[in-house]
């Protein structure tokens, strides 16, 4: 296997209790403890990192500082996040409010750390790639037979003598096992992931990439969060044993060994809003209206959505710039998405040429909220006609979105030497 210069690092992103959680309009109360630590987690590959977050997203204005931040070119640098929905708001007015500066302080500094320490630790070593079996964990939400991105492509790194150094699994499923209800921190079942695998593999960093996720969760609805109702799925237990099988089946891939030839490229997409909902001062006074009968689900969501209008009232949607990013590491191709990318999208992209044995990941260099494809428009529902609302988005993407994203990384594929 031919030697490249490799590393990783973790570094601590666990906040005190106290801090207002994100992802759940439902769920208004402090988080009471801590169940897991979250972290930043970077690998870095000669002059090329990848650094993921435990938080619900990142802004795109915080991933390109850290991006420009770190020791490395900042074209060679993803920046993504694992998407739970228990960590603390880490956007300022974006999915939540309420975000705390020193929070959003350290998130920055710590992933810059991440990607330094990395690199300072990095020494000769080689690369392996391989494809694991589906887990069976994720379902399409919107769907009963939706399609789903199944791949579980595996990296494992190591250093000159064959020890393991960093371990990577990419797979596409919301991290929303816990649901509303809870007031814990968690990275949700990417906890139980990496715990399994570097309980398998001591001394090694194990890293969880979320792929496209916008469609696909354990199998319920996204209005099953708009309630802190407890449900029998949606427990820390559940999220340990799925996490576990989706960490056999990462272990279980085979290995193959990856080549030299490191390559970087990126390209700014922009991206047009739409507001469908009309003038924003009269829906605003029709949904004031129907608050007082609502029931108690109808009432939170209508009091997001008269914020929301409030808000914006006045502001043209205008359009939304975004980065996608694409890294060739010894022939395994990582691909990079901004905001909440469906299966359609992914698969899209790996009959390009990529394959299953590759990295698709969403939750990169910006969350934005939903950007579904084309094809999903004449459904509706939450994630195309609603969630731009909770979000913090002046407007939802217009159809087309998601192929332009599509296209751009394509493009970026067909280029590599």
């Amino acid at each position: 296997m031919v030697s490249l210069q490799l590393g990783a690092a973790v570094i601590g992103i666990t906040p005190e209790p106290g801090l207002l959680l994100a992802g759940f309009a439902a769920r208004n109360a402090a988080s009471t403890g801590i169940h897991d630590p979250l972290s930043a987690r970077a690998v870095v590959v000669n002059d090329t990192a990848i650094v993921v977050a435990d938080v619900i997203g990142l802004h795109e204005d915080m991933a390109r500082r850290i991006r420009e931040r770190c020791a490395l070119p900042a074209s060679n640098v993803i920046v993504c996040a694992t998407h739970t929905h228990g960590a603390p708001v880490s956007m300022p007015d974006r999915l939540g409010f309420g975000a705390d500066p020193q929070f959003l302080e350290k998130l920055e500094d710590s992933c810059v750390l991440a990607i330094d320490t990395a690199l300072a630790n990095a020494g000769a070593g080689s690369l392996t790639y391989g494809l694991g079996n589906d887990p069976d964990v994720a379902r399409n939400r919107r769907h009963a037979d939706g399609l789903l991105d199944r791949a579980v492509p595996v990296l494992r790194l190591r250093d000159s003598s064959g020890t393991l150094v960093a371990f990577i699994v990419s797979y596409a499923c919301h991290p929303t096992v816990l649901g509303a209800d809870n007031l814990l921190v968690t990275a949700d079942f990417p906890h139980y992931v990496r715990q399994r695998i570097e309980a398998e593999n001591p001394g090694a960093i194990a890293i969880y990439l979320n792929a496209c996720t916008g469609d696909a969760n354990i199998g319920h609805t996204a209005q099953a969060s708009w309630s802190t109702a407890a449900n029998a799925n949606r427990t820390f237990e559940n999220a340990r044993r799925l996490g576990d099988l989706i960490a056999v089946a990462a272990m279980a891939a085979p290995e193959t060994p990856a080549g030299n030839a490191v390559h970087a490229a990126d390209l700014e997409v922009e991206l047009r809003l739409e507001r469908r909902e009309g003038d924003l001062a009269l829906v605003s006074s029709a949904w004031q209206a129907e608050l007082a009968g609502a029931d108690a689900t109808r009432k939170i969501l209508l009091e997001h959505w008269i914020a929301w209008a409030g808000r914006f009232e006045g502001v043209a949607p205008g359009s939304w710039s975004g980065r996608v990013a694409f890294l060739d590491w010894g022939g395994f191709p990582i691909v990079a998405l901004p905001g909440e990318i469906f299966a359609e999208t992914a698969l899209k992209v790996r009959s390009s040429g990529m394959g299953e044995t590759g990295f698709v990941l969403s939750y990169a260099e910006g969350t934005p909220g939903y950007i579904p494809p084309r094809s999903e428009y004449s459904s509706g529902g939450y994630e195309v006609d609603e969630a731009h609302r909770f979000i913090g988005m002046p407007g939802s993407f217009v159809a087309g979105s998601a192929e332009r994203l599509a296209d751009g990384v394509i493009s970026l594929i067909a280029q590599r030497p």
